[in-house]
C-alpha cells in the first residue's frame, strides 16, 4: 500500500494514500455445495464515499463483503486495488491492503481493556521488543478522540461497555490498522436512536477524511441520510448501482424484492373488541412502576420509548419471566397470577423476544425441534415426543408463514433473519395464544420480510388476536399501532390514539426529562 504513516493514523481527504485507493470487484461468482449464491457481480468503491449495499436476506451481500474482506475467495472474478489485481487468502491479507470490517456480531474480547482490544495483535513495541503500554494507551486515546469519543475510558474492560460503545471500539480497531476501506455490516441493528445518530456522525467524519465505507443496512432512512451511491443485489445477482439522488424508497424496495410493496404498514381490519389484558398499577421491583393499560381484542397496541425506558421489562413481567412485585394483571376481567412463562402460556399469552438468536431459538437445532419447544406436552405421547406430530407442526408453520427453507429438518442458523423470526412466530402461535407480545418484531430483517411480518400481524389482529408491540423504530410504531403508549423511566408517560400519534408528539414524550407524565 506504500507509505501508510504511523500505526493508527487516520487518512485525510488530502493525503496521497487516501486519494490513491480505488477498489474494484469485477465479475465475482461464488457457489456453495453446487448452489450459486453470487453470480457475476461487480462492485467498486470511490475514495471518501459511502456506498450502500442493499438486498433482502440471502441476496448475496454477506458473501460479497466476505470476499472483499478475505474470508472467502471468489470462484470467478478478481479484486483490484489502484488498478492492480490482488488475491486475499486470509483476512490478514485484506487488512494489510487496508480493508477492515465491522461485523454485526462484534469480534471483541470482553475481559480485555478498550486499548488492548484496539491494538490486539498489533500492539506497539519498545526497542526491547516488549509491549509499549504507554504508546498503546496514547494511540488508543488519539483514535477515540478522532471519533469524537472522549467519554470512552481506554482502561475499561470491553465487557462492561454498552453495545454502542463496543461498536466504537471496533471502529477504532479497524482504523488502527490504517483502513482505507471500512465495511460496516448492519452497524445500527442493535442501537438505540441516539446511538444511531452518533454512529452516523462518525460515518460522516470518516468519509470526510477519505475513508471509503461499504454500508450494509435494512434501514432505508439511514441509506438516504448517508449514502452517495447504492448497489442492490437480488438472488445473488447485481440488479443495479445508482447515485442516491436517482432513487426513492419505492424504487429501492422494488429493486430489492423484485416487486412493488404497496403497503409496508397495512391498514387495520375491523374494529377492536373487548379488553383481553389489563394491567393495574403493575410494578417489578424498581424497574417498572405504576403500569396501567388495557389491550383489546383485535388491537395492535404499540409501546415506544428509548432503550432503558422499561418497555421490555414490562413485557417480561406480563410473561412471568420477572413476575410482578405489585399491582394486578387481569385476563378477561379476572385477576390472574403469572409467576412463570408456563403460567403465561397456559393463560393464552405468547412472547416473541427482541433477541431471537439467543432468547427465541436454539439455532443449532432444526425448524421442527424449535417449533416444538413451546408445545412439548401437546406433542408428546406418554413420556415420548411424537416425531410425526412434531414434523407436521413444523410443516404447518412453514406453509402458514411462508418460511423459505428446504424443509422441517433444516437447521435454523442456516435461515435468513426474517425466516428465523417466522420460526419463532410458528413456535408460539402453535400454542394458540389470544395475546401476543412482540418485542422488536422486525429488527435486523430485510424490507420484504418486514412487510410480510406486518401483513401477518394485521391478519392475526383481524382474526381477533390482541397484539402488544414494542419497537425502537418510530415509523413502525406509528405505522402499525392502533394506540401508542410511551414509556420513560419505567413509567407510562403518554398515551396516544392513532390519529394523534405524530412523530413530534411521540418523540417529545420519549425524550421528556425525568419521565414526567404528559399532560
Amino acid at each position: 500500500m506504500g507509505d501508510r504513516g504511523p500505526a493508527g493514523a487516520l487518512p485525510t481527504a488530502a493525503s496521497p494514500a487516501a486519494l490513491a485507493f480505488p477498489i474494484e470487484l469485477r465479475g465475482a461468482s461464488k457457489s456453495f455445495a453446487g448452489i450459486r449464491v453470487l453470480n457475476d457481480v461487480s462492485f467498486d468503491m470511490r475514495v471518501g464515499e459511502v456506498h450502500a449495499l442493499l438486498g433482502e436476506n440471502g441476496a448475496g451481500k454477506s458473501t460479497l463483503i466476505k470476499i472483499l474482506s478475505g474470508l472467502y475467495r471468489a470462484d470467478e472474478g478478481e479484486i483490484s486495488i489502484n488498478g492492480r489485481a490482488v488475491k486475499f487468502a486470509t483476512p490478514r491479507e485484506a487488512h494489510a491492503a487496508g480493508i477492515a470490517t465491522v461485523h454485526q456480531e462484534l469480534l471483541l474480547f470482553p475481559e480485555l481493556t478498550v486499548a488492548e482490544n484496539i491494538f490486539l495483535g498489533q500492539a506497539p513495541k519498545t526497542h526491547w521488543r516488549l509491549l509499549d503500554w504507554q504508546a498503546m494507551r496514547q494511540r488508543a486515546r488519539q483514535l477515540l478522540d478522532s471519533l469524537d469519543s472522549p467519554d470512552l475510558d481506554i482502561d475499561a474492560k470491553v465487557g462492561t461497555l454498552s453495545i454502542a460503545n463496543r461498536q466504537r471500539v471496533e471502529i477504532a480497531r479497524a482504523l488502527s490498522q490504517d483502513a482505507r476501506v471500512l465495511i460496516m455490516d448492519e452497524p445500527t441493528a442493535a442501537l438505540a436512536e441516539a446511538d444511531v445518530q452518533r454512529l452516523m456522525d462518525i460515518v460522516r467524519r470518516l468519509k470526510a477524511r477519505g475513508v471509503a465505507i461499504v454500508y450494509v443496512s435494512h434501514r432505508l432512512s439511514e441509506i438516504f441520510a448517508l449514502a452517495d451511491r447504492v448497489t442492490v443485489l437480488r438472488d445473488g445477482n447485481h440488479v443495479g448501482t445508482l447515485d442516491i439522488g436517482e432513487v426513492d424508497e419505492n424504487r429501492l424496495v422494488s429493486m430489492m424484492v423484485g416487486r412493488a410493496i404497496d403497503r409496508l404498514y397495512p391498514p387495520k381490519q375491523g374494529e377492536s373488541g373487548e379488553s383481553l389484558l389489563e394491567l393495574r398499577h403493575v410494578a417489578y421491583r424498581n424497574v417498572v412502576s405504576g403500569i396501567s393499560f388495557d389491550l383489546k381484542r383485535g388491537e395492535i397496541l404499540g409501546i415506544a420509548g428509548l432503550v432503558g425506558s422499561g418497555r421490555t421489562e414490562t413485557a417480561l413481567t406480563i410473561f412471568g419471566i420477572t413476575p410482578a412485585t405489585a399491582g394486578e394483571i387481569l385476563i378477561d376481567g379476572s385477576p390472574v397470577t403469572i409467576a412463570s412463562p408456563e403460567a403465561a402460556r397456559d393463560l393464552g399469552i405468547a412472547y416473541i423476544p427482541e433477541d431471537r438468536g439467543s432468547q427465541g431459538l436454539i439455532r443449532t437445532q432444526t425448524i421442527s425441534e424449535n417449533v416444538a419447544l413451546a408445545n412439548l406436552k401437546r406433542l408428546s405421547t406418554g413420556f415420548m415426543v411424537d416425531a410425526a406430530k412434531v414434523r407436521k407442526e413444523a410443516e404447518n408453520a412453514i406453509r402458514r408463514f411462508g418460511i423459505r427453507a428446504r424443509g422441517p429438518d433444516q437447521t435454523v442458523r442456516e435461515l435468513s433473519g426474517g425466516n428465523q423470526q417466522k420460526v419463532v412466530l410458528g413456535k408460539w402461535l402453535a400454542t394458540n395464544p389470544r395475546i401476543l407480545i412482540m418485542d422488536e418484531p422486525t429488527r435486523g430483517i430485510d424490507v420484504g420480510s418486514k412487510a410480510e411480518i406486518h401483513i401477518l400481524m394485521r391478519k392475526l389482529a383481524g382474526e381477533g388476536m390482541a397484539i402488544l408491540m414494542i419497537s425502537s423504530e418510530l415509523p413502525e410504531v406509528l405505522g402499525m399501532s392502533d394506540r401508542v403508549l410511551v414509556m420513560n423511566g419505567g413509567r407510562i408517560v403518554a398515551t396516544f390514539d392513532r390519529q394523534d400519534a405524530t412523530p413530534e408528539a411521540v418523540g417529545a414524550a420519549m425524550t421528556r426529562a425525568g419521565g414526567e407524565k404528559a399532560a
